[in-house]
């Protein structure tokens, strides 16, 4: 990994030293797909899957009996651990849920000012299942929607050779809960399709879950058409580690998160010039003996990926918040103090025992979560993005007579008469 050396320079100012964060610009290919999707339906998905995905699936929907079968064929531990996934997940969005009560406020007397949260009617989930196969992403981004109340779930996953049906492990993820909507659709083709709806599948509403940069850049097209949870790119993790972090686990840690993708980001920042020359020998150790070690030797000696010296802790904190990273690990004297003065980040790990892959599977957080800095203002999934707030406004005669004057007032300043007189007619008839 490369070395950025910030002492001495401003902490909270890192770039472009600390840039280019891995991007794929696609937007054309893709438009050209979302488009023939909306205008030729089912026959598109299915040409670009053959295209894409080397495979034609026998239908677009998934029938039951395979999603039956997957079940069934599934390895019992899996089972076991989706379960697992499944019931902690559930139960951080549950209270989630139950904290957004509904609120009546009486601005005036008479005159109420209501809000109630509302699930919308119908939501598309898209699994990759590309380089990886991710059964935890079904649960990440279903379960967050049923407990929103979402009456309608449609999931899609690319269809795998030799039968054209999405990978087992997923189907079976679909099938443990309860979701027997599923399409053998990947890519930017599946956006579009849940996104226009086809002859086989109806439209959604919102659309969430991971994908590569065509995903991205095909929710990009069809955000505002329908609503998305975000254009997430290349994974990425940042390490605050000081000297009493154990090297041999802070690269154990990048590994971890290098092996998703070759563009994965991967930031150590730390306050040890030791530490950092001992986890640059600790990975020189470890990623040959690593299963994907040419993924994660591309996604490591990539420009996205440093380790940064900083020369005090503060000035780590500053990087990080500077940098918003998706997953941001604490391993210091005292993690907590430091997590405290954290801003900016789609989801904090703190202390030597609540590594990144806890997050990813059965920790009860989401792992769906934002990236490419974009965690400085948004936050990860939840049963918020399958939500929307309603307001009601319900005023009685004497409250609208008491508003009328300052309304009047408004509406000439804005030269909008039209205001006033829809509520002067009103007050000439009671």
């Amino acid at each position: 990994m490369r070395c950025v050396d910030l002492r001495g320079h401003d902490p909270s100012r890192p770039w472009p030293s600390l840039r280019p964060r891995s991007t794929v610009v696609a937007g054309p290919t893709v438009a050209a797909i979302v488009e023939a999707v909306a205008q030729t339906g089912d026959e598109a998905v299915l040409a670009a899957g053959e295209r894409f995905d080397g495979v034609r699936p026998p239908a677009l929907r998934v029938p039951a009996r395979i999603l039956a079968e997957a079940h069934t064929d599934c390895d019992p531990q899996v089972r076991e651990a989706l379960a697992l996934s499944i019931t902690r997940l559930r139960r951080v969005h549950e209270v989630q849920r139950a904290a957004l009560t509904p609120t009546d406020v009486e601005v005036v007397p008479g005159g109420w000012v209501s809000g109630r949260w509302q699930a919308v009617a119908r939501a598309g989930v898209y699994v990759p299942g590309g380089r990886a196969v991710y059964p935890s992403s079904v649960v990440m981004n279903v379960v967050p929607a049923q407990v929103a109340g979402v009456p309608s779930i449609a999931v899609a996953s690319p269809p795998q050779r030799p039968d054209g049906w999405p990978n087992p492990t997923i189907l079976a993820a679909c099938a443990i809960l309860g979701i027997d909507e599923v399409y053998a659709a990947g890519g930017a083709q599946a956006i579009a399709m849940l996104a226009h709806g086809t002859g086989s599948c109806p439209p959604v509403d919102v659309i969430t879950g991971p994908g590569n940069a065509y995903v991205a850049a095909a929710k990009r097209c069809v955000h505002g058409h329908v609503g998305i949870d975000a254009e997430a790119g290349p994974t990425e993790i940042a390490i605050i580690a000081d000297e009493t972090a154990s090297a041999a686990w802070v690269a154990a840690d990048l590994i971890g998160q290098a092996e998703h993708d070759p563009l994965a980001a991967c930031l150590l920042i730390t306050t040890s010039a030791e530490l950092a020359e001992a986890v640059q020998t600790a990975l020189a150790e470890q990623v040959p003996a690593t299963p994907h070690r040419s993924v994660v030797t591309a996604a490591l000696s990539g420009d996205q990926s440093a380790v940064v010296i900083v020369a005090e802790l503060a000035d780590a904190v500053a990087v990080a918040n500077a940098y918003a990273a998706e997953h941001l690990q604490i391993l210091t004297r005292e993690p907590q103090v430091v997590a405290e003065q954290i801003s900016a980040a789609g989801c904090i790990f703190i202390g030597d025992h609540s590594p990144v892959p806890l997050g990813d599977y059965v920790a009860g957080s989401n792992h769906v979560l934002p990236t490419a800095g974009t965690a400085r203002y948004a936050s990860g999934l939840s049963v918020m993005t399958f939500l929307r707030h309603r307001t009601l406004v319900h005023y009685d005669a004497t409250a609208l007579h008491a508003s009328a004057g300052h309304l009047r007032v408004l509406a000439y300043a804005e030269d909008l008469p039209a205001h006033a007189h829809a509520v002067d007619q009103r007050l000439s008839r009671s």
